[in-house]
C-alpha cells in the first residue's frame, strides 16, 4: 500500500462533507482534475471505492462512510499533534477556537481580544458566532477551547468564569407608549406584541418561561435571527424587544429608539467563559481565559 498523507484526508473529507468534488476543489483551492486524481489515488492506496460517482454528485460507499469516521479522528488528532507542538515553542502562538454568544460578540469581546492581540501577537483566535448552548456543547466536543455565552447549570464537564453582566432592556419606538418610562416589569412589556431573536435562543426561552410563571400569554409578532434585524423590526412599528444592553445600545442607539431597563431579579443577565477541564491548558488557551475573565 502507497503513503497515505494528512492532505489527501482533509481532500477526502471536503468532498466527503460536500458531496461533490467540483465544491470541494473550490473550498480546497486545487483544480478539479487534480483533486479527482488524489482520490483516485487514495482509493487504490487502499483498495476500495469511497465514492459512487454521477453527474449530480459523489456519495459515500459503506468503506466511504467508515473511512469518513476514521479520517476525522484521524484529522482531529493531526491537529492536536501540531497544536501540542507550537506549545512547546519559546513564544505563545497557535490557533485558539473561541465560540460566543451574538451578545457577547457584539457588547464586550472585541475590545478584549485587542488586548489580547497586543500581548500575545502570534496567537491566532478562529471566532465562531454560537448561541450559548452551541458553545458549551462545541466546548464538551471539543470543537472550541473557549467558550463565551449566558450563564446556565447545564455545562458539566466545564469550567466558567465571570465575563460580563449584560442586563435587559426593552427596546420600543420613540413614540410608543411606553416610551416615557424609566423602567418596566416583565408583566407590562407582555401586554405588547413582541419581536424574539432566534426562537429556540437562550434568551427567547427565558422570556417564555417568564410568560409562563406570570401565567400570560407570549404575544409573538415576529421572529428574526439577529438582534439588528430586531431593532429594524421595532423601528418599522411591528413589536417591541427585549435585548440585552449590549446589543440594544449597538443597534438602537439613535433618537428612533427608546431604551428601557427591564426591572427584574433575572434581568441581570450574567455572561460566563465556559473551557473544558484540561490541565495544563495550551498556554495561548490559558492566556485567552486569562485575558477575558472578568476582573475583580
Amino acid at each position: 500500500m502507497h503513503r497515505i498523507d494528512p492532505v489527501s484526508i482533509q481532500l477526502f473529507l471536503t468532498v466527503a462533507r460536500e458531496g461533490s468534488i467540483k465544491r470541494a476543489a473550490e473550498l480546497e483551492h486545487i483544480a478539479q482534475s487534480a483533486l479527482s486524481r488524489r482520490i483516485a489515488e487514495l482509493e487504490r492506496s487502499l483498495g476500495v471505492t469511497l465514492f459512487v460517482r454521477s453527474t449530480t454528485g459523489v456519495v459515500l460507499t459503506n468503506a466511504g462512510e467508515r473511512a469518513l469516521e476514521l479520517g476525522r479522528k484521524l484529522n482531529a488528532d493531526i491537529v492536536s499533534f501540531a497544536r501540542e507542538v507550537q506549545d512547546l515553542s519559546e513564544q505563545v502562538g497557535g490557533v485558539v477556537r473561541l465560540a460566543a454568544s451574538p451578545s457577547a460578540i457584539i457588547g464586550f469581546l472585541p475590545e478584549r481580544l485587542h488586548r489580547f492581540k497586543q500581548a500575545y501577537p502570534h496567537v491566532e483566535i478562529a471566532l465562531f458566532e454560537r448561541s450559548t448552548a452551541e458553545c458549551i456543547r462545541a466546548c464538551l466536543d471539543d470543537a472550541a477551547d473557549v467558550g463565551i455565552g449566558v450563564a446556565t447549570s447545564g455545562a458539566p464537564g466545564l469550567e466558567s468564569w465571570p465575563f460580563a453582566v449584560d442586563p435587559l432592556n426593552v427596546v420600543v419606538p420613540n413614540e410608543h407608549p411606553l416610551s416615557s418610562r424609566e423602567r418596566l416589569r416583565f408583566v407590562e412589556v407582555l401586554d405588547h406584541p413582541l419581536v424574539v431573536v432566534q426562537a429556540s435562543g437562550a434568551l427567547a426561552k427565558e422570556l417564555g418561561e417568564q410568560a409562563t410563571n406570570l401565567r400570560k400569554p407570549f404575544n409573538q409578532s415576529v421572529t428574526v435571527s439577529s438582534f439588528e434585524a430586531a431593532c429594524r423590526m421595532v423601528e418599522a412599528g411591528l413589536g417591541i424587544a427585549v435585548l440585552p444592553a449590549s446589543a440594544s445600545a449597538a443597534y438602537a442607539g439613535t433618537e428612533r429608539f427608546m431604551r428601557i431597563p427591564l426591572h427584574e431579579a433575572w434581568s441581570s443577565r450574567h455572561l460566563l467563559v465556559y473551557s473544558p477541564y484540561k490541565s495544563p491548558r495550551l498556554r495561548a488557551v490559558a492566556a485567552l481565559i486569562d485575558t477575558l475573565r472578568q476582573e475583580g
